[in-house]
């Protein structure tokens, strides 16, 4: 018997499953399908596990700086296996939760392999057997896996994708984390203040090197000052077992050094979920980063959506969120386009990093006359206080008018302090209306009031 629907979802994470839930809201009968998990990479290996273990590399940090404020605790130790239990309870909890949601909200959720057989119809490999589906509409939202590294040596037991570094029983004494962006140096951060030996390798001149290049420095100079060792402009070429470890060749200015690591953490991007969907039988055309689609989320198949990872374009779960409520209020007649002039980007290092819009470097190629204002978190009454003082707030802006192109950010609480510069982006605002907006004392949210000020030649607290 054939399941009729709608729209039929491929994949339950943060793009599939907020698809479902809007969908369901307004009024369509929906089919998600997932092989995996409910929540898919972010909220079971990626953004919630290693955001869960992070604060507990956060509060290691912290008990161990106790007696700065004026508290005396005895001994301080980590204890991984109950820090990893925490985590998988977090998960549980949250995934619970997300079924509980798509249950309330009448989506039917099918666990299964899906497939194209036709443009009007899924097979689904079920533990019960196969099911057909059949849809007005379809949404592909597979996501994506780690991508591998093609050099010789760089396997076996001892190299570790970012899902296998998650699920570590024990901590190694020593780790080689290959890639310098966000995955990387959140994995550098959370095992080096674990009191795992770090060293970070990035092949790019930075460290973030897609970011502004004063967050990549600042994040460089930081990781330093936790004696992470970092080599830029470097490269593995090989690696081989010596001795029961990992010995590991970097190559840097013609010059190479051997590193004898216990891991190799691969953190060199990721590569969209496409095989095995049976794209190919209905015409759908995949590029080299994944499913091409439009500013609607259409791919060449008018009735096939695709959203997040898959789509090859930005790798963020709030992305996939929104480019999952778009494709479905198009499929059911609204007319909505996805925007992306606006995203905030978060890397949940020690202190945070976080950024909307353009950096400097971007706005002076895009021919702006640029004007930049930076203030510093150790000028900051409210980060002394909490003993916070490393990092600093930029605003990139237009000299002519003073409108907002850009927010980045190195501090505490980054994450949460970067939403008004999207706000400010997303209502096109300016220098002058930031600093108009009166911000509360003591707070990180006057660091940005003070950017803004100093953008414009007139700070006062620096």
């Amino acid at each position: 018997m054939t399941i009729r629907s709608d729209i039929a979802i491929v994949g339950a994470g943060p793009g599939g499953y907020v698809a479902a839930l809007r969908a369901a809201q307004l009024g369509a009968k929906v089919v998600l399908i997932e092989k995996d998990r409910v929540g898919g990479v972010c909220l079971n290996r990626g953004c919630i596990p290693t955001k869960t273990l992070l604060r507990t590399a956060e509060v290691l940090k912290l008990a161990r700086k106790a007696s700065d404020y004026g508290i005396v605790v005895s001994e301080v130790r980590l204890d991984w296996t109950a820090a990893q239990k925490r985590k998988d309870a977090v998960v549980r909890r949250l995934t619970g939760g997300v079924k509980l949601l798509l249950d309330k909200a009448g989506v039917r959720l099918l666990f299964g392999t899906a497939r194209f057989v036709s443009p009007s119809v899924l097979e689904v490999m079920t533990a019960d057997g196969l099911e057909r589906v059949s849809a007005r509409d379809y949404v592909i939202a597979t996501g994506s896996r780690p991508a591998p590294l093609p050099v010789p040596g760089l396997d076996g037991p001892d190299v570790l994708s970012s899902d296998e570094a998650l699920a570590l029983e024990c901590l190694p004494e020593s780790l080689l984390v290959i890639g310098g962006g966000p995955i990387g140096v959140e994995f550098a951060t959370l095992f080096g203040a674990c009191g795992v030996r770090v060293t970070i390798v990035e092949v790019l001149p930075r460290l973030l090197p897609t970011l502004d290049a004063d967050l990549g420095a600042e994040v460089e100079r930081l990781l330093k000052k936790a004696k992470v060792k970092v080599h830029i402009a470097s490269k593995v070429s090989k690696a081989a077992m010596r001795n029961g470890k990992h010995a590991v060749t970097i190559e840097s200015d013609s010059k190479e050094t051997v590193l004898e690591v216990d891991k190799t953490l691969l953190a060199v991007g990721r590569r969209p979920n496409v095989e095995e969907l049976g794209l190919e039988s209905i015409g759908l055309l995949v590029e080299r980063t994944g499913i091409g689609v439009d500013e609607h989320m259409r791919t060449n198949v008018p009735h096939v959506y695709a959203v997040g990872d898959v789509t090859g374009g930005i790798l963020l779960a709030h992305v996939a969120s929104r480019e999952g409520i778009v494709a479905v209020e198009n499929a059911l007649g609204r007319e909505r386009v996805m925007n992306y002039a606006a995203v905030p980007s978060c890397v949940f290092t020690q202190p945070e990093v976080a950024t909307v819009g353009l950096s400097e470097e971007q706005a002076r190629q895009r021919g702006y006359d640029v004007k930049v204002g930076k203030f510093p978190f150790r000028a900051s009454g409210k980060a002394l206080a909490q003993g916070e003082r490393n990092g600093l707030v930029k605003i990139v802006a237009d000299s002519q008018y003073g409108q907002i192109l850009g927010l980045h950010i190195v501090g505490p609480h980054a994450s949460d302090l970067i939403q008004e510069g999207t706000l400010a982006l997303t209502l096109e605002a300016t220098l002058d209306e930031l600093d108009a907006a009166i911000h509360p004392h003591p707070t990180l949210s006057e660091a940005l009031a003070e950017a803004a000020l100093a953008a414009q030649g007139s700070g006062l607290h620096i």
